[in-house]
């Protein structure tokens, strides 16, 4: 799945879909989608990446209390 980086505005490829959807893990492995030759994995906060559209990750994914009722 691709994902963008919100600081480059580059796609990176992640490594791990189920650690993307899981709310405890706070950073991804991904490669830069650019260039040629295939990237290096590196370590993204889920908070610094996006949908390719520009929308934000859904909450459920970043935010381990996204069930606590907010008051």
């Amino acid at each position: 799945m691709y994902l963008r980086d919100k600081i480059s505005g580059d796609l990176v490829e992640v490594m791990d879909v189920p650690d993307m959807m899981n709310p405890c893990v706070p950073g991804l492995k991904a490669r830069f989608h650019a260039g040629e030759e295939l990237q290096e994995t590196t370590l993204f906060a889920k908070n610094d990446l996006e949908f390719p559209s520009g929308e934000t990750l859904p909450r459920c994914w970043v935010d381990a209390e996204y069930r606590a009722v907010m008051h």
